[in-house]
């Protein structure tokens, strides 16, 4: 599709942060932006041009957002398929419905990924307490099971450790009803993540990699440089590059890696879309993470990825906003708050980038 101008209007489905930032970056670009969400006065509402008020399916809602937008992209990977596929039939959608189809099962997201070349951890399909039990035969007792479908931030799984057996059957009845994957456990030294992008004409970039930490399945710090040999950084990139080729991407995409002794690397996971571990671009390059995935929507050219500063990015979550007050004076600091009018434990608020010059 050929590029759009400026004026031209960008749906984005979903009304979070990531929504939020994304219209943020449309607005620069001189792009009017339009939101597909229940809730009134979303973060991304705030900022965008219009809202939309209406469940993320709801056929009429989509005809309109489709009627009135040039090209439509989301914020999160739970979008339904089928209302990505309805908005395709008539308005460029990216990224395509298929990467949807295959980040919302963990079961079909690592066949993918194992059939696109990538490694990840041992997993199995998880029916039954015995297909359970059998499973953590397989794995040597230890294993993370998780639910296929709509888990994140550690939500939705129990991780199995040695001498656990005994609780295999509460865990599975209280997991039960809904397909369920186990995963092996990996002896990784740290996890790191690509932030890259695919554009319309098949041009690839990416971001330098990011070391994570997580705290309580949510992302803690993103820090760069990431403890990583170039070669291990390397092939990160091009395993992200060979995942959006086989996905036919456009748009931005986050790709989470174990990093195991010796520098291999093992997928955990895709997410289809601006990823929490790439908020540091903002601060530390010329173009933001949400500034490329509008480029790669809208048919521009990709934009320049190159890191001018060493970086730590923190998120804030539940009362951490409360430190407001002591980070907005700080000097080298970016901070970055939703608009969400109550912090509730996990939720996440806001987040800030404290940048450093790179050595010489």
């Amino acid at each position: 599709m050929p590029a759009l101008g400026p004026g031209q209007t960008i749906g984005i489905i979903g009304g979070g942060q990531l929504g939020r930032m994304l219209a943020m970056a449309a607005a620069r670009l001189g792009y009017r932006t339009i939101i597909l969400e229940p809730q009134k006065d979303s973060p991304a509402a705030q900022v965008a041009n219009d809202q939309i008020v209406a469940a993320y399916d709801d056929p009429v809602a989509l005809d309109a957002l489709a009627e009135r937008c040039a090209v439509v992209t989301y914020e999160f990977e739970n979008v339904p398929v089928s209302a990505a596929s309805r908005l395709a039939g008539k308005t460029g959608v990216f990224p395509p419905p298929r990467a949807l189809e295959v980040s919302q099962d963990r079961l079909t997201e690592k066949t993918f990924l194992n059939d696109a070349g990538a490694e990840t951890a041992r997993f199995r399909a998880i029916n039954s307490e015995k297909a359970l039990r059998d499973a953590l035969a397989e794995v040597d007792a230890e294993g993370v099971l998780k639910t296929r479908r709509l888990g994140y931030d550690g939500k939705g799984q129990h991780v199995f450790r040695k001498g656990g057996a005994d609780v295999i059957a509460v865990v599975f009845s209280a997991m039960g009803g809904v397909p369920l994957i186990l995963e092996g456990f990996v002896p990784f030294e740290r996890e790191i993540s690509i932030i890259a992008a695919r554009g319309q004409d098949g041009d690839f970039a990416a971001y330098d990699a990011a070391e994570n930490i997580h705290r309580n399945g949510i992302l803690h710090t993103s820090t760069l440089p990431a403890s990583v040999t170039p070669e291990t950084a390397a092939a990160a990139r091009q395993t992200a590059r060979g995942i959006l080729e086989a996905l036919d991407y456009v748009g931005v995409i986050g790709v989470e890696f174990f990093v195991l002794a010796g520098g291999g690397l093992l997928v955990n996971e895709i997410a289809p879309r601006v990823h929490n571990s790439g908020h540091w671009t903002e601060a530390a390059c010329l173009v933001s993470q949400f500034e490329q995935h509008i480029r790669a929507v809208a048919g521009l050219p990709l934009g320049d990825t190159r890191r001018h500063f060493d970086c730590v990015m923190e998120n804030l979550i539940g009362d951490d906003v409360e430190r407001f007050a002591d980070l907005v004076g700080q000097p080298n600091l970016m901070l970055h708050l939703y608009g969400k009018a109550e912090a509730r434990p996990g939720r996440k608020m806001g987040h800030f980038t404290r940048i450093a010059a790179r050595p010489a």
